[in-house]
């Protein structure tokens, strides 16, 4: 929870019974009172914005399934309401499961030669999607666990797990029923973490994250991908 912060604004008493009053009778003095009491806040915002993408260690020992795949990146904001500085990052809002491989009939087969047709493999994502508002925000900062190298906010929406990930993306090993914001910062999540501990210090002890997760349009349910682990075909039903 964050600790409030007394707001100190300038004030003027000639009283000399009051409690703020500073002087030996010579009139006016400025005194130093508290006026309101402020908490500060970190806001991470992770758009609807598609901004790039990045290959995945998919942690695969099926045979020919791609050791890695294509996962589109979204555009994230994290800033406070004390310095009110903002910093850009990418982070994942797709997590994919292997399902099955398939094989695309072609002329190769009917020439015998099934080891040249086209091998698919066909994932399945798992996804965490607002349900009615076209923004939902969450109240983090109790959830959040921090080792030498990753930092991690693990919650719960009803029945859905969800986490927010930074760290070393080739280290992380998906578990099916956990919805995964991984963020890509080019420093394996270092960056992003340690923006976040440099606020944490500015704001003083370990303030209010809010989560703020902004609902796309249109997401799919299953991607099809080559061998090389590139996307070849998005399924929305």
């Amino acid at each position: 929870m964050a600790i409030p912060e007394l707001n100190l604004s300038l004030g003027l008493t000639d009283n000399d019974g009051s409690v703020f009053y500073a002087g030996s009778g010579e009139g006016k003095t400025i005194v130093r009172t508290d006026s309101a009491l402020k908490k500060y806040k970190i806001d991470i915002i992770i758009s609807e914005q598609q901004t790039g993408i990045v290959r995945l260690n998919t942690n695969l020992s099926q045979i020919e399934a791609p050791s890695e795949i294509e996962i589109p990146t979204y555009q994230m904001i994290v800033t406070d309401n004390k310095t009110n500085e903002k910093e850009f990052y990418q982070v994942t809002r797709d997590t994919y499961f292997f399902k099955e491989k398939t094989t695309r009939k072609s002329l190769w087969s009917f020439l015998g030669l099934k080891f040249l047709e086209s091998k698919k493999f066909l994932f399945e994502n798992i996804t965490f999607e607002p349900l009615k508002e076209a923004v939902e925000t969450f109240d983090i900062a109790r959830y959040r666990k921090l080792s030498y190298d990753e930092l991690t906010y693990t919650f719960q929406k009803e029945e859905q797990n969800i986490q927010l990930y930074a760290g070393d993306v080739n280290n992380l090993k998906v578990q099916k029923g956990i919805s995964y914001f991984i963020i890509v910062d080019g420093k394996n999540g270092q960056r992003f973490i340690g923006d976040i501990l440099y606020r944490e210090k500015v704001l003083k002890l370990t303030p209010k994250v809010n989560l703020h997760i902004i609902k796309r349009k249109l997401v799919s349910n299953e991607v099809e991908t080559n061998k090389e682990g590139r996307t070849e075909r998005l399924i929305y039903i």
